[in-house]
Protein backbone atom coordinates (compact mmCIF):
# COMPACT_ATOMS: atom_id res chain seq x y z
CA UNK A 1 0.00 0.00 0.00
CA UNK A 2 1.13 3.45 -1.15
CA UNK A 3 2.40 5.63 1.69
CA UNK A 4 1.63 9.58 1.88
CA UNK A 5 5.03 11.50 2.47
CA UNK A 6 4.10 12.49 6.02
CA UNK A 7 3.40 9.24 7.12
CA UNK A 8 6.47 7.75 5.17
CA UNK A 9 8.68 10.55 6.94
CA UNK A 10 8.08 9.54 10.59
CA UNK A 11 7.86 5.70 9.83
CA UNK A 12 11.17 6.01 8.65
CA UNK A 13 12.44 8.40 10.91
CA UNK A 14 11.63 6.37 13.80
CA UNK A 15 13.10 2.49 11.83
CA UNK A 16 16.19 4.48 11.16
CA UNK A 17 16.01 5.63 14.71
CA UNK A 18 15.65 2.35 16.47
CA UNK A 19 18.52 0.65 13.92
CA UNK A 20 21.42 3.07 14.68
CA UNK A 21 24.64 1.53 12.74
CA UNK A 22 22.81 -0.24 10.43
CA UNK A 23 22.67 -0.49 6.92
CA UNK A 24 19.26 0.00 5.72
CA UNK A 25 18.72 -0.52 1.23
CA UNK A 26 16.88 1.85 -0.91
CA UNK A 27 14.99 -0.88 -1.82
CA UNK A 28 13.99 -1.71 2.04
CA UNK A 29 12.08 1.78 2.12
CA UNK A 30 11.01 1.03 -1.50
CA UNK A 31 9.15 -1.60 -0.57
CA UNK A 32 8.25 -1.12 2.49
CA UNK A 33 5.91 1.97 1.37
CA UNK A 34 5.01 1.27 -1.96
CA UNK A 35 7.15 4.28 -3.54
CA UNK A 36 9.72 4.92 -6.15
CA UNK A 37 13.13 5.09 -5.14
CA UNK A 38 13.24 8.41 -6.51
CA UNK A 39 10.82 9.50 -4.00
CA UNK A 40 12.58 7.50 -1.16
CA UNK A 41 15.83 9.03 -2.10
CA UNK A 42 13.89 12.83 -1.64
CA UNK A 43 12.48 11.40 1.96
CA UNK A 44 15.92 10.56 2.95
CA UNK A 45 17.66 13.59 1.80
CA UNK A 46 14.80 16.06 4.44
CA UNK A 47 15.46 13.20 7.43
CA UNK A 48 19.49 13.67 6.65
CA UNK A 49 18.95 17.18 7.16
CA UNK A 50 16.67 17.76 9.66
CA UNK A 51 19.02 15.10 11.78
CA UNK A 52 21.85 17.43 11.22
CA UNK A 53 20.18 20.60 12.01
CA UNK A 54 19.04 19.02 15.09
CA UNK A 55 22.13 17.24 16.63
CA UNK A 56 20.54 14.07 16.09
CA UNK A 57 23.20 12.46 14.59
CA UNK A 58 24.38 11.57 10.63
CA UNK A 59 22.66 9.85 8.20
CA UNK A 60 25.66 8.61 6.06
CA UNK A 61 24.33 7.33 2.31
CA UNK A 62 26.43 4.19 0.99
CA UNK A 63 26.41 4.22 -2.94
CA UNK A 64 26.01 1.20 -5.22
CA UNK A 65 23.76 -1.60 -5.81
CA UNK A 66 25.03 -2.84 -2.39
CA UNK A 67 24.62 0.58 -0.43
CA UNK A 68 21.56 2.37 1.19
CA UNK A 69 21.54 4.65 4.68
CA UNK A 70 22.89 4.10 7.64
CA UNK A 71 21.68 6.77 11.00
CA UNK A 72 24.70 6.94 13.30
CA UNK A 73 22.90 9.24 16.58
CA UNK A 74 26.07 11.32 18.36
CA UNK A 75 25.21 14.61 20.47
CA UNK A 76 26.60 18.25 19.44
CA UNK A 77 28.98 20.16 21.68
CA UNK A 78 26.79 22.33 22.91
CA UNK A 79 24.18 20.24 23.75
CA UNK A 80 26.67 18.07 25.96
CA UNK A 81 28.03 21.29 27.31
CA UNK A 82 24.68 22.09 28.98
CA UNK A 83 23.93 18.59 29.97
CA UNK A 84 27.58 18.45 31.61
CA UNK A 85 26.94 21.48 33.37
CA UNK A 86 23.47 20.29 34.64
CA UNK A 87 24.97 17.27 36.02
CA UNK A 88 28.03 18.94 37.20
CA UNK A 89 25.91 21.20 39.28
CA UNK A 90 23.75 17.96 40.66
CA UNK A 91 26.82 16.21 41.59
CA UNK A 92 28.38 19.03 43.48
CA UNK A 93 25.69 18.97 46.08
CA UNK A 94 27.44 18.39 49.55
CA UNK A 95 25.05 16.01 51.06
CA UNK A 96 26.28 13.32 48.50
CA UNK A 97 29.47 12.82 50.35
CA UNK A 98 29.64 9.69 52.26
CA UNK A 99 32.23 8.08 54.10
CA UNK A 100 35.53 7.32 52.78
CA UNK A 101 35.53 9.52 50.14
CA UNK A 102 33.17 8.07 47.66
CA UNK A 103 29.66 10.29 46.55
CA UNK A 104 26.39 8.49 46.19
CA UNK A 105 25.69 8.53 42.25
CA UNK A 106 22.88 5.84 42.16
CA UNK A 107 19.50 8.49 41.87
CA UNK A 108 21.08 10.16 38.85
CA UNK A 109 22.73 6.63 37.31
CA UNK A 110 19.06 5.46 37.13
CA UNK A 111 17.15 8.00 35.26
CA UNK A 112 16.93 7.06 31.51
CA UNK A 113 17.36 10.42 30.50
CA UNK A 114 20.68 10.86 32.17
CA UNK A 115 21.49 7.09 30.73
CA UNK A 116 20.43 8.59 27.24
CA UNK A 117 22.79 11.39 27.64
CA UNK A 118 25.72 9.37 28.98
CA UNK A 119 25.92 7.44 26.37
CA UNK A 120 25.42 9.83 23.21
CA UNK A 121 28.29 11.64 24.96
CA UNK A 122 30.81 8.41 25.18
CA UNK A 123 29.24 7.36 21.38
CA UNK A 124 30.19 9.75 20.00
CA UNK A 125 33.66 10.00 21.63
CA UNK A 126 33.92 7.04 19.07
CA UNK A 127 32.48 7.66 16.14
CA UNK A 128 35.41 6.60 13.74
CA UNK A 129 35.78 3.05 15.55
CA UNK A 130 34.16 -0.44 14.74
CA UNK A 131 32.86 -1.18 17.86
CA UNK A 132 31.75 -4.74 18.17
CA UNK A 133 30.76 -5.06 21.67
CA UNK A 134 30.83 -2.75 25.05
CA UNK A 135 32.05 -4.48 28.14
CA UNK A 136 31.32 -3.48 31.66
CA UNK A 137 31.67 -5.19 35.00
CA UNK A 138 28.62 -6.12 37.24
CA UNK A 139 28.46 -2.76 39.16
CA UNK A 140 26.55 0.32 38.05
CA UNK A 141 28.11 0.50 35.36
CA UNK A 142 25.99 -1.55 33.50
CA UNK A 143 23.13 0.46 32.72
CA UNK A 144 25.49 3.06 31.15
CA UNK A 145 26.55 0.16 29.00
CA UNK A 146 23.38 -0.73 28.11
CA UNK A 147 22.79 2.61 27.45
CA UNK A 148 26.13 3.43 24.89
CA UNK A 149 25.03 -0.23 23.32
CA UNK A 150 21.64 0.23 22.23
CA UNK A 151 23.11 3.37 20.50
CA UNK A 152 26.01 1.69 18.98
CA UNK A 153 23.82 -0.75 18.44
CA UNK A 154 26.19 -4.10 19.26
CA UNK A 155 26.02 -6.69 22.65
CA UNK A 156 26.85 -5.61 25.97
CA UNK A 157 29.10 -7.87 28.13
CA UNK A 158 28.99 -8.51 31.94
CA UNK A 159 32.11 -9.79 33.42
CA UNK A 160 31.38 -10.78 36.79
CA UNK A 161 33.36 -11.87 39.76
CA UNK A 162 32.20 -15.56 39.82
CA UNK A 163 30.78 -18.06 37.54
CA UNK A 164 27.63 -19.11 37.05
CA UNK A 165 26.18 -22.58 35.39
CA UNK A 166 24.13 -20.80 32.68
CA UNK A 167 27.24 -19.24 31.80
CA UNK A 168 29.08 -22.48 30.53
CA UNK A 169 33.01 -22.84 29.77
CA UNK A 170 34.25 -19.57 31.19
CA UNK A 171 37.56 -17.25 30.61
CA UNK A 172 39.01 -15.80 34.18
CA UNK A 173 41.86 -13.54 35.23
CA UNK A 174 43.05 -12.14 38.74
CA UNK A 175 43.42 -8.50 38.87
CA UNK A 176 44.73 -6.35 41.53
CA UNK A 177 42.34 -3.89 43.10
CA UNK A 178 43.28 -0.20 42.68
CA UNK A 179 42.15 0.99 45.70
CA UNK A 180 42.19 -1.68 48.39
CA UNK A 181 44.97 -3.48 46.83
CA UNK A 182 43.10 -7.15 47.28
CA UNK A 183 42.88 -9.91 44.10
CA UNK A 184 40.13 -10.34 43.03
CA UNK A 185 38.86 -12.99 39.99
CA UNK A 186 36.74 -11.68 37.27
CA UNK A 187 35.06 -14.24 35.09
CA UNK A 188 33.28 -14.37 31.30
CA UNK A 189 31.65 -16.75 29.56
CA UNK A 190 33.55 -18.51 26.48
CA UNK A 191 30.53 -17.41 24.28
CA UNK A 192 30.44 -13.48 25.16
CA UNK A 193 33.23 -12.50 22.64
CA UNK A 194 34.07 -13.74 19.54
CA UNK A 195 37.94 -13.72 18.55
CA UNK A 196 39.57 -10.62 17.18
CA UNK A 197 36.49 -8.19 18.38
CA UNK A 198 36.78 -4.72 18.72
CA UNK A 199 35.70 -3.75 22.12
CA UNK A 200 34.89 -1.03 23.85
CA UNK A 201 35.15 -0.56 27.60
CA UNK A 202 33.11 1.70 30.66
CA UNK A 203 32.43 2.10 34.13
CA UNK A 204 30.55 3.97 36.57
CA UNK A 205 33.49 5.49 38.29
CA UNK A 206 37.43 5.31 38.13
CA UNK A 207 39.45 5.07 41.35
CA UNK A 208 42.45 3.23 41.01
CA UNK A 209 42.17 1.64 37.85
CA UNK A 210 41.77 -1.90 38.75
CA UNK A 211 39.16 -3.23 37.31
CA UNK A 212 39.28 -1.58 33.85
CA UNK A 213 43.03 -3.17 33.82
CA UNK A 214 41.29 -6.13 34.88
CA UNK A 215 38.87 -6.07 32.01
CA UNK A 216 41.46 -5.01 29.54
CA UNK A 217 43.03 -8.70 30.36
CA UNK A 218 40.51 -10.34 30.22
CA UNK A 219 39.32 -8.76 26.83
CA UNK A 220 43.22 -9.60 25.80
CA UNK A 221 42.26 -13.24 27.00
CA UNK A 222 39.75 -13.76 24.36
CA UNK A 223 42.26 -12.28 21.65
CA UNK A 224 39.76 -9.48 21.30
CA UNK A 225 40.88 -5.73 20.56
CA UNK A 226 40.26 -3.12 23.33
CA UNK A 227 39.28 0.64 21.49
CA UNK A 228 38.75 2.67 24.24
CA UNK A 229 37.80 2.91 27.99
CA UNK A 230 35.85 5.31 29.21
CA UNK A 231 33.92 6.45 32.79
CA UNK A 232 31.12 8.42 33.22
CA UNK A 233 33.46 9.87 36.43
CA UNK A 234 36.63 9.95 37.98
CA UNK A 235 38.14 10.40 41.51
CA UNK A 236 41.47 11.90 42.38
CA UNK A 237 43.59 9.34 43.38
CA UNK A 238 46.98 9.79 45.10
CA UNK A 239 48.75 5.92 44.47
CA UNK A 240 49.79 4.84 40.76
CA UNK A 241 46.83 4.05 38.76
CA UNK A 242 46.57 0.86 36.62
CA UNK A 243 46.06 2.58 33.46
CA UNK A 244 46.88 5.37 32.07
CA UNK A 245 45.97 8.94 31.79
CA UNK A 246 45.76 8.58 27.76
CA UNK A 247 43.90 5.23 28.04
CA UNK A 248 40.89 6.97 28.94
CA UNK A 249 38.71 9.19 29.15
CA UNK A 250 36.09 10.54 31.39
CA UNK A 251 32.88 12.73 31.96
CA UNK A 252 33.69 14.18 35.44
CA UNK A 253 36.24 14.49 38.08
CA UNK A 254 35.32 14.34 41.42
CA UNK A 255 37.57 15.43 44.44
CA UNK A 256 36.43 14.69 47.83
CA UNK A 257 39.65 15.14 49.45
CA UNK A 258 39.45 17.69 52.00
CA UNK A 259 36.14 16.35 52.57
CA UNK A 260 34.13 18.63 50.15
CA UNK A 261 32.58 17.54 47.32
CA UNK A 262 34.11 19.43 44.26
CA UNK A 263 33.60 18.34 40.51
CA UNK A 264 34.66 19.88 37.24
CA UNK A 265 35.01 18.80 33.58
CA UNK A 266 36.77 15.18 32.49
CA UNK A 267 38.95 15.13 29.23
CA UNK A 268 35.75 13.83 27.58
CA UNK A 269 35.74 16.58 24.52
CA UNK A 270 39.18 15.50 23.82
CA UNK A 271 38.52 12.87 21.31
CA UNK A 272 34.78 14.13 19.86
CA UNK A 273 34.57 17.08 17.75
CA UNK A 274 36.93 16.60 15.32
CA UNK A 275 36.44 13.89 14.06
CA UNK A 276 32.38 15.01 13.40
CA UNK A 277 33.05 18.53 12.27
CA UNK A 278 35.07 16.46 9.50
CA UNK A 279 32.39 14.27 8.64
CA UNK A 280 29.88 17.31 8.53
CA UNK A 281 32.03 19.19 6.18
Amino acid sequence: MKSKRSARLIDMTRYLMENPHTLVPLTFFAERYGSAKSSISEDLTIVRQTFRDRGIGLLETIPGAAGGSKFIPYILKEEAEQFVGEIKQALNDQSRLLPGGYIYMADLLSRPYILRQIGRIIATQYLNHDIDAVMTVATKGIPIAQSIANLLNVPFVIARHDSRITDGSTISVNYVSGSNRRIEKMVLSKRSLPEESNVLIVDDFLRGGGSAAGLSDLVKEFNCNVVGISFFAEGVYNGERKISADQYTSIFKINTESDKISVSEGNYDNKVYGYLDNKEN
